[in-house]
């Protein structure tokens, strides 16, 4: 994960996990709603997340 992306989990978390699929946008999407910060960590978390 670049620096770019981490900036971009930061500042606006639903457009950071668009290449991740619908529906973890969705999901960033309704966190950030409730709160920046938990948006941000589910953001963080799927820009970590290994793909298998």
């Amino acid at each position: 994960m670049g620096f770019f992306r981490v900036i971009l989990c930061i500042v606006f978390p639903p457009l950071a996990v668009l290449d991740k699929g619908c529906g973890s946008i969705v999901l960033v999407t309704l966190l950030t709603l409730c709160g920046w910060v938990p948006g941000v960590i589910g953001a963080l978390i799927f820009c970590t997340r290994k793909q298998s």
